[in-house]
C-alpha cells in the first residue's frame, strides 16, 4: 500500500502596517555633558562591581569584602570614596595589564551615629591587598583630611604586605603613613580592625594607633611568617600560634579587643566611639542618663569582703557605681589584674583603672603597668576624667619581674599619672601598701579627690601578724601560674589589718568621716569655686594612729556612686577653662593645657 503523502502547508501571507499618520516620538539630541556624565556612571558600576576571578571566589566563600566591611561599620548611605579609579603606575612583571580600578584599597568618609569620620580598607580581591605607591596615597590623602577635619580615622586591614613588585616605592608608602599615624596620636581618635592578615611592616601602622579590633579565627598579626621562622629558627608554628587574635589579646598585649564575628567587630567599634570625642579639641560625648544622680546601691556595702583574705570582683563593683551599670572594658584579657576601660557618670565619659584582687591579688606587674599607664595617657590626651578604684598590696616581686624591667615599666604607670591634667579622682576600697601607695594616683601625684571605702588602709607595708598558710584563690579559675605561691601568702599579709585598724573599720556606717561626706557634699563645690581646687576639704581618718594617712574623708559605701558623681561634675565644671590644644599638637597634655592648682 502506498505512502499517504502529507498535505502541503498553506504559507503565512505577512502584512506590512500601515505607518501613515504615524509620527515618530521626539528624542532630543545628548549633549556631551550627558554623554560624559554617562560614560562615568559606566565606569563607576564596573569599579564597584568587578568581576575578577579574586572577587568571584571570596564571595562563593562568604567573605565580605572591603565596601562590605565599610557598609557595615557607616551609617547607611553614608559613605562617600575617594579616588575610585585611581590605578598603579608601575611597569614590568605583566603589571601594565593589571590596572585595576582603586588599587587595592577603598577609602573615604562616612558617619557613624551622625558624626563624620574617615575610614579605609584594604581590598584584598586587589593584588592581595597588597601596599603599592596608590594606595600609600590614597591612604595618606585621607589620613590628612581627617587630621585636617579633626575626625576620628579607622582603619581596616586585610593585607599580604608590601607590592614587590613595586620595589622600594612601596615601602617609602609605608613610611608616609606612619608618619601621618604618628602626627594624629593624642589628637584625633585612631582606630584598626585587623580582618585579615596584616605582616612585615605593615603591623606598625596598628601598633601606633590608640585601639586595635582583631576579628577571631581570620585576623593575624606578626612581621616574620612562620615559613621564615622555620628556615631560619627550624620551629615549626602556625598562624594563630604565631600571630592569632587570641596571642596579641592574651600574651602580647598587641590588640585591645577579640569580637568574633566581623559583625560584632563593627558593633565594637560603634560603641567604642560613643565614648570618644572627635578630637582632642572637643569634649567628650555628653549622654542623657535616665539613671537617678541620687541612686544608692545597698549591693557595694557587701561586694568588698568582710574577711580581707578574699578577693572579689572589682568590674562588679565598677559597674554598680557608673550609669546604668555599663562598663566597656578594654584589654580584658591581658594583664587581667588590672581592668581599664571607660563608662559614664552623670552622663559624663569617664575612664576607669583599678586593680583586680582576684588575680594576682591586685599587685602590680610589667604588663599592668604598661597597660594601665598608656590607657591613661589615652585619657589624658582626649580630656577624659580619670577614677581610679585602688586595692593593691603592692608590685609583683621576684626575678622575672626584676629581670624583666619592672623598675622602667612600673616608673611608666608613675608617670602617666603625674603628666595627667584631666580631672582625677581616687577610690580606696581595701588596702593601698608600699610603693604602690605612691603610683596609684594619691593626692601629692596631682589627684583632685581621693575617697576611701570604710574598710581602706594606707601603709607603707602590712602588718607582720600574718600566715603564709592562709592562702587564697591567685586567679578567677584557680589554676597554678607563676607566681601563685607568693600571691597567697602575699595577698594575705597585705589584706590583713592591725587589731585597731580593723576595730575602726568595723565600727557602725554612721561614723564621723561618713557623716561628713553624707551631710555636707555641697559645700565641696563651693569651696572648689573659690579654691580653684576640687581636694580642699580634708577629713581626719578614723583611727588615731593613722591621722597622717592621705585620706580626705571616708564615704558610705552605698553613697560613694552620688560622691563620685559629683566630685566629676565638680572637676568638669573647673575644667572648663583649659586652653584648647594647638592644631599642631602630637600629643594633648604637651601642648600648653593648664590646670587650675
Amino acid at each position: 500500500m502506498a505512502a499517504r503523502r502529507p498535505k502541503s502547508l498553506t504559507p503565512v501571507r505577512r502584512t506590512t502596517p500601515t505607518v501613515e499618520g504615524v509620527e515618530a516620538p521626539h528624542r532630543p539630541q545628548t549633549t556631551v555633558s550627558e554623554q560624559k556624565i554617562n560614560q562615568y556612571r559606566k565606569r563607576r558600576y564596573q569599579a564597584l562591581h568587578a568581576e575578577t576571578e579574586a572577587a568571584n571566589k571570596r564571595r562563593a566563600a562568604g567573605k565580605a569584602t572591603a565596601r562590605d566591611r565599610i557598609e557595615m561599620l557607616l551609617d547607611e548611605g553614608s559613605f562617600v570614596e575617594l579616588d575610585v579609579f585611581a590605578v598603579h603606575r608601575a611597569h614590568g612583571f605583566g603589571m601594565e595589564d593589571r590596572r585595576i580600578a582603586g588599587d587595592g584599597v577603598v577609602a573615604g568618609f562616612g558617619e557613624i551615629d551622625r558624626r563624620p569620620v574617615a575610614v579605609y580598607a584594604y581590598d584584598a580581591t586587589v593584588f592581595g591587598g597588597s601596599l603599592g605607591e596608590v594606595t600609600a596615597e590614597k591612604i595618606v590623602k585621607v589620613q590628612e583630611l581627617a587630621l585636617r577635619n579633626r575626625v576620628p580615622i579607622i582603619g581596616i586591614n586585610d593585607s599580604g604586605g608590601a607590592r614587590i613588585q613595586e620595589g622600594v616605592v612601596a615601602l617609602a608608602g609605608y613610611a608616609d603613613i606612619f608618619l601621618r599615624n604618628v602626627r594624629s596620636s593624642g589628637v584625633i581618635p585612631q582606630i584598626s580592625v585587623i580582618a585579615g592578615p596584616c605582616t612585615g611592616g605593615a603591623v606598625y601602622s596598628p601598633a601606633i594607633t590608640d585601639f586595635i579590633f582583631i576579628v577571631a579565627g581570620q585576623g593575624y598579626m606578626f612581621i616574620t611568617g612562620p615559613e621564615v621562622i622555620r628556615v631560619v629558627t627550624g620551629e615549626d608554628v602556625s598562624f594563630d600560634e604565631l600571630g592569632g587574635g587570641d596571642v596579641h589579646n592574651a600574651t602580647s598585649g598587641v590588640a585591645h579587643f577579640l569580637p568574633q564575628t566581623e559583625q560584632a567587630c563593627a558593633e565594637g567599634v560603634r560603641k567604642l566611639l560613643s565614648y570618644l570625642p572627635s578630637s582632642n579639641g572637643e569634649r567628650p560625648p555628653f549622654v542623657p542618663t535616665t539613671d537617678d544622680l541620687e541612686r544608692a546601691d545597698p549591693e557595694l556595702q557587701t561586694i568588698v569582703p568582710a574577711s580581707p583574705n578574699k578577693p572579689y570582683d572589682m568590674r562588679e563593683l565598677v559597674s554598680r557605681v557608673l550609669d546604668n551599670r555599663e562598663f566597656f572594658e578594654v584589654q580584658p584579657f591581658f594583664a587581667p589584674n588590672i581592668i581599664v576601660g571607660l563608662g559614664r557618670l552623670g552622663g559624663h565619659v569617664v575612664g576607669i583603672v583599678g586593680n583586680q584582687p582576684k588575680v594576682l591579688a591586685g599587685a602590680i606587674d610589667i604588663n599592668a603597668s604598661v597597660k594601665a599607664a598608656r590607657f591613661i595617657r589615652f585619657c589624658d590626651a582626649f580630656g577624659i576624667p580619670i577614677i581610679s578604684f585602688v586595692d593593691v598590696p603592692g608590685y609583683l616581686p621576684g626575678r622575672d619581674q626584676e629581670h624583666g624591667g619592672i623598675i622602667r615599666h612600673g616608673a611608666k604607670l608613675l608617670y602617666a599619672y603625674a603628666e595627667a591634667t584631666v580631672p582625677k579622682l581616687t577610690v580606696i576600697t581595701r588596702k593601698d601598701y608600699g610603693g604602690a601607695y605612691c603610683v596609684m594616683s594619691p593626692k601629692q601625684m596631682g589627684a583632685d579627690l581621693n575617697l576611701a571605702w570604710p574598710t581602706a588602709e594606707i601603709a607603707v607595708m602590712p602588718t607582720p601578724t600574718w600566715r603564709p598558710s592562709a592562702a587564697i584563690s591567685t586567679t578567677s579559675s584557680n589554676r597554678a601560674k607563676p607566681g601563685a605561691s607568693w600571691c597567697a601568702a602575699f595577698n594575705s599579709a597585705c589584706a590583713r589589718p592591725s587589731n585597731a585598724r580593723r576595730e575602726s573599720t568595723e565600727t557602725s556606717p554612721s561614723n564621723s568621716g561618713a557623716q561628713r561626706l553624707r551631710c555636707d557634699l555641697r559645700s565641696l563645690s563651693k569651696r572648689t569655686a573659690q579654691d580653684g581646687r576640687s581636694h580642699v576639704m580634708r577629713y581626719t581618718p578614723l583611727a588615731p594612729e593613722v591621722r597622717n594617712c592621705e585620706l580626705q574623708y571616708t564615704p558610705l559605701a552605698p553613697k560613694v556612686r552620688n560622691a563620685a558623681l559629683r566630685a566629676t561634675r565638680i572637676a568638669c565644671a573647673a575644667s572648663a577653662g583649659w586652653c584648647p590644644e594647638s592644631p599642631n599638637a602630637v600629643r594633648a597634655p604637651t601642648c600648653g593645657r593648664t590646670h587650675p592648682r
